[in-house]
């Protein structure tokens, strides 16, 4: 028997090693190909009685699989589309057989009468997570790590995830992991029961061969009679402590805006009650119907198509040699300063940290020792691995240093004046060719520019903060930045492993701009009357990971209160609602500048204690009733606002590609991740239907939310931003 992409060892006392291997690919993934190949491997040992088992292991180092390939699931959706179109019936039923053709394959695997060892060596998510639960046994290096993330993109997991979990751990645990996508190390897996044994890499194959030499069973628990659910079945006394806490869990994870996350609960619960024939069709049912949903479509093509894309370099100018990036600069050793210049270290690069004296500078410094030292004390890093990042920060004061690096990052004190000093006397010790990159947040590029010898090299790399938590950065091209410098700076994102959007200049560029609206949204709500806690829980409602108010806080409402001034300064009055100007100054005359001044929106107490809405909020403005406010209409209007303002983005020019403002809008400030973005909010709709809401909005609210040209223009000719537009792969909603 030979395969493409396995290779088969000898059959050494009647075991047969299986090595998945794909040529020409840094990383296993599930093909149409592959699955074939495992479906006839499977019929070749069931038949041959010389193997009496089989280990299935991955030729790629650190990594087993990393789940579905993108070609195989968008021809799935593509396939689909086409044969909608003719027969809706008949497309349904082909989509539910090629949504089980997985599921079919692990289960004949299961059943085959042999018993299969999977030997975990790495990453291993998804549908390799699932064929290694069919597998009999399961063996794991002590570094791997696996998990089951599909309702991350939209979905879940369709090939037996929701069936043998909770069939191998206590129900309240699968399903914590399956509705939060959680990632387990083999430790925790082992805890749970996923996985059978642990051991360090050198020996995972011969451990899995041992399982085999001790006569592991070719059946599994569940296929015996006898066999007892670990948290005891639904209706019993056990089951009616579980289940009522169930609902808790899934509307605090999901605000029961994730058809994917419900269709787990419901998968669960009612697979539970059936043979494990019975319940993995149930899975394929309800696998089949979140396919077909918007939020399914829209989440895919999002986070896993167009993030994956930005990810590789979609934007970089393709004329533009790859970038040797040695040595970096950060200019600016305070919180932000620190953590670009960890995130680089982390990387493997060699860092230059400088500040306006030794003390500032290794203050930015101890930021890294501090992180790495908890690390340590968790086991996430070696004391070594700790040393040898530390050991690529050179904390100094003297911009002679800056003479040999390839890139410089400034992230000083957002003030324009202190970012032209800074610049004229980074200028002035580069070398020739060097970039340099501005990480502020709202200024225009090419106003800062001007400072600089040659616009060509200057560029904008925004960073979210924390800087190490936060996967997004905003790169932003002046108005004279050249290919050099944009290549460079998406070749410096991706080496610290961010997701980069590409924008145009302007005032906040494409997230703060949205966030800002946001923010002020909320304010024009608590004018209105509405309390504070309605409009907070309307906003997790709407699917926002942090309230507008508790967000403020956050950024801090003095810094609000600076950004106002000075768009005041550089626009006019006109430019800053002057209710909003006043609140927030009536709240910084009080102190209350926001979690680093101990309170602003939210009262801060000391620990244990919770901070809690300011109790005096409901006395800056009369106050209207719960019951007088529309909280369905609450939701729409944050959702709307910022999705509104990003499509004024799009029409400006600011932003150009629809996948760029989706990531963008979902990795920066968690815009509702189940609408797949700001841009696909309003094509799952359709601009037809979001100009309508819009407008009923305007008539109630006011013109901030009336339509915009373009989405007029749009909804009458029938468009969608991504076909207007023309972003790569687009996954349509059925």
């Amino acid at each position: 028997m030979t395969y493409k992409n396995f290779t088969l060892g000898p059959n050494e006392e009647g075991i047969v090693v299986v090595t998945w291997d794909m040529p020409d690919r840094s990383m296993n993934v599930f093909t149409e190909e592959v699955m074939g190949e495992i479906d006839a491997m499977v019929d070749a040992f069931a038949a041959d009685e010389s193997v009496k088992g089989v280990v299935l292991t991955s030729g790629k180092a650190g990594s087993f699989t990393g789940g579905a390939d993108l070609k195989m699931l968008r021809g799935m959706f593509d396939a689909f589309e086409a044969k909608r179109r003719e027969d809706k019936d008949a497309a349904v039923a082909e989509l539910f057989t090629r949504c089980g053709e997985m599921g079919r394959i692990w289960r004949k695997l299961e059943t085959s009468g042999k018993p299969y060892v999977a030997a975990i060596n790495g990453t291993c998510m998804g549908g390799g997570f699932e064929l290694a639960l069919a597998c009999h046994g399961r063996v794991a290096a002590d570094s791997a790590k696996m998990g089951l993330p599909e309702v991350k993109v939209g979905i879940f997991p369709g090939a037996g995830g929701t069936q043998r979990v909770p069939r191998l751990t206590d129900t309240q645990s699968a399903l914590q992991m399956l509705l939060k996508g959680e990632t387990l190390s083999a430790a925790k897996a082992k805890a749970m029961k996923l996985i059978d044994e642990v051991v360090p890499a050198d020996q995972l194959v011969e451990k899995a061969k041992d399982m085999l030499r001790a006569g592991l069973k070719p059946v599994k628990a569940w296929d015996e009679k006898g066999f007892k659910l670990p948290s005891g079945p639904v209706y019993s006394p056990a089951g009616a402590q579980v289940w009522p806490a169930v609902a808790s869990l899934y509307r605090k994870e999901t605000g029961d805006n994730y058809p994917g996350a419900r269709a787990i609960v419901k998968c669960v619960y009612e697979g539970l009650l059936l043979p494990i024939d019975q319940a993995l069709k149930v899975e394929q049912r309800y696998f089949t119907e979140v396919l077909q949903t918007t939020e399914a479509a829209m989440m895919i093509r999002s986070l896993f198509v167009s993030m994956q894309a930005l990810n590789k370099g979609a934007r970089r100018p393709k004329e533009v040699g790859p970038t040797e990036l040695g040595k970096i600069a950060v200019i600016g050793a305070g919180f932000m300063g620190a953590g670009i210049a960890h995130v680089a270290a982390k990387a493997g690069l060699s860092v230059v940290l400088l500040d306006r004296d030794q003390e500032a500078a290794d203050k930015g410094r101890a930021h890294s020792a501090t992180v790495m030292e908890g690390l340590v004390k968790k086991g996430r890093a070696t004391k070594e691995e700790a040393e040898a990042l530390l050991s690529r920060i050179a904390a100094t004061p003297d911009y002679a240093a800056l003479g040999d690096v390839d890139l410089v990052v400034e992230a000083v004190f957002e003030d324009r004046k202190v970012k032209a000093e800074v610049t004229k006397r980074a200028a002035e010790a580069m070398k020739p060719g060097a970039i340099f990159a501005s990480n502020t947040s709202t200024i225009p590029i090419t106003s800062l520019a001007e400072s600089f010898p040659d616009p060509q090299r200057f560029i904008g790399i925004h960073f979210f903060s924390p800087v190490e938590k936060m996967m997004l950065t905003e790169i932003i091209m002046g108005e004279d930045t050249g290919s050099q410098a944009l290549a460079t700076a998406l070749d410096f994102v991706r080496a610290i492993k961010k997701t980069p959007i590409v924008v145009n200049d302007t005032r906040g560029f494409f997230a703060n701009r949205c966030v800002l609206r946001y923010m002020s949204e909320a304010y024009d709500m608590l004018i209105e009357g509405v309390p504070a806690a309605m409009i907070e829980n309307a906003a997790r409602g709407a699917g926002m990971p942090v309230g507008p108010l508790a967000l403020n806080d956050e950024v801090a409402i003095d810094l609000s209160q600076k950004i106002m001034r000075a768009t005041i300064a550089d626009l006019g009055e006109a430019a800053v609602d002057a209710g909003h100007l006043k609140l927030v100054d009536a709240l910084v005359a009080e102190g209350r500048i926001g979690r680093k001044g101990g309170k602003g929106f939210y009262d801060y107490p000391e620990k244990p204690a919770k901070k809690h809405l300011w109790p005096g909020l409901k006395n800056l403005f009369p106050q209207k009733r719960p019951e007088e406010v529309d909280f369905t209409e609450l939701k729409q209007r944050f959702l709307v606002t910022m999705a509104l303002e990003a499509a004024r983005t799009m029409e400006e020019g600011v932003v150009t590609d629809p996948r760029e403002a989706d990531v963008g809008s979902i990795l920066g400030f968690g815009y509702a991740p189940y609408t797949g973005g700001t841009i696909s909010y309003i094509d799952g709709m359709g601009v037809k239907s979001f100009v309508a809401l819009c407008e009923a909005l305007e008539a109630k609210h006011g013109e901030r939310f009336r339509p915009t040209p373009l989405l007029r223009e749009m909804a009458e000719r029938g468009e969608s931003f991504y076909s207007r537009f023309g972003a790569a792969a687009s996954v349509e909603a059925a």
